[in-house]
């Protein structure tokens, strides 16, 4: 099999695969359904309103990530995730009855996006750490980058599906299919051998647990590197799903089924970053600047675009960049740090990729009503330049990091450590001793 694929060689992890494809595929789905309902049937195409929908839907992961990193070190992983997808997949049906009954207000739309806000994240910390359950650990760096691969080909689908069904039945069936895909999830994790598993540690019950897990983070200058550039580009670059609806309706006219196809258009270059992730052994902190800074050069490009043609197309780089830089990211921190405490750092991790969005999404969201749509999109891309620029300059300062280019060498690019410069150091010594020994 395909190094790209190698992951797949394991049976639990095939189920997990197709299971997560089929629910992420519902996800994307009512992502889109919600949005274009708080945009177009229960606001006054309010850009606001979007985007504290958006906001309460992550707005719990600030309060409870860290306790619920705390339960996937302590408790069985897999009981927790069909709990956090029988929630979920209540929710979406109770929302889809809401809508179907044509009883549905906007405060309703909060409400559901506060409730699944609660059980995301939970499920969140739980869900990153139990992909090294299923495949050894010389194979996670693969297994995290064909999660991303699963998730953006979900994303590939999902809009587009979306579009179509929100034209053709409404947004509350969109929401009660979304319910029905849980099952996927549900079902993949029952037929999972657990003789099969490579089970983690995991940590006694004792005091001062989530402390211990700040502590250790607050030691490891390449986790806070990455939490840094991740969380400022999540806050004001990670916004989609507003950007989109506000270019798609406000600055080109268009409707929900264009919309759709701008999301599934963005997963092209998401999937393919995916799975240029998933061939990478082991992904560095500067993987993770360097896609940021690409980020910021793309959602540039992406703002001046002049028609919805050309908005679409340059949608591809951006997706390319935002999904190498997470990929990168997750997979980085997730292998350097020690298994026992992998859910707390994750936990951590997620406060900021994901409790980041209740921040930036009232505020961009209000840059587009105020400033126009396309500045809505320009702020992710200046914030995402300075932190990628600043990130870097602070490397070289502080780990005394080098960057070289050779034109007539592979790689041209080289970004050499301390410990990267010793070990050259070494080989060329080794070989001028070899070699003079043989000319002896």
């Amino acid at each position: 099999m395909s190094s790209t694929f190698s992951s797949l060689s394991y049976r639990n992890y095939r189920f997990w695969f197709a299971g997560a494809l089929v629910a992420n595929v519902g996800t994307w789905m009512q992502r889109v359904a919600q949005d274009w309902l708080v945009l177009t049937e229960l606001s006054d195409e309010s850009g606001v309103a979007v985007g504290v929908t958006t906001a309460l839907q992550f707005a719990p992961t600030l309060v409870l990530s860290a306790w619920a990193g705390l339960l996937a070190d302590r408790f069985d992983r897999r009981k927790l995730l069909v709990l956090t997808q029988v929630a979920q997949g209540a929710l979406a049906a109770g929302l889809g009855a809401l809508v179907l009954s044509g009883h549905a207000q906007l405060w309703h739309v909060y409400a559901f996006a506060g409730l699944l806000g609660v059980v995301t994240a939970i499920d969140a910390p739980v869900r990153q750490t139990f992909v090294a359950e299923l495949v050894p650990q010389s194979r996670l760096s693969n297994a995290v980058g064909l999660n991303s691969a699963s998730f953006n080909a979900a994303r590939l689908i999902g809009p587009g599906l979306a579009g179509l069904l929100i034209a053709a039945v409404g947004s509350g069936w969109v929401f009660v299919i979304n319910a029905a895909t849980f099952a996927a999830t549900i079902g993949s994790l029952a037929l999972m051998r657990r003789s099969e598993l490579y089970p983690m540690p995991h940590a006694p019950r004792a005091k001062g647990q989530i402390r211990e897990g700040i502590a250790y983070v607050r030691n490891r200058s390449d986790i806070l590197v990455i939490m840094v550039v991740v969380g400022v580009v999540s806050t004001f670059g990670l916004n989609f799903q507003l950007t989109s609806a506000l270019m798609a309706r406000t600055e080109f006219g268009r409707g929900a089924q264009e919309y759709g196809v701008l999301g599934s258009v963005l997963a092209i270059g998401s999937l393919t970053g995916a799975l240029l992730a998933a061939r990478r052994d082991r992904p560095r902190v500067r993987l993770v600047i360097g896609a940021a800074f690409g980020f910021g050069v793309a959602t540039g490009v992406l703002a001046l675009m002049p028609t919805y043609t050309s908005f679409a197309v340059a949608c591809i780089p951006v997706g390319l960049a935002s999904l190498t830089m997470m990929t990168a990211a997750n997979s980085s921190i997730q292998m350097s740090t020690d298994p026992a405490m992998r859910g707390r750092v994750m936990s951590l991790y997620m406060i900021v990729f994901l409790g980041a969005t209740p921040v930036g999404s009232p505020v961009v969201g209000w840059i587009g009503e105020t400033f126009g749509a396309r500045w809505s999109i320009g702020i992710g891309s200046i914030t995402a330049l300075l932190v990628s620029v600043g990130a870097a300059w602070w490397a070289r300062r502080r780990w005394d990091v080098r960057v070289r280019y050779r034109v007539g060498a592979r790689p041209h690019l080289q970004v050499l450590h301390p410990a990267d410069r010793a070990r050259a150091s070494q080989r060329v010594a080794a070989q001028d001793a070899a070699d003079a020994q043989h000319a002896a």
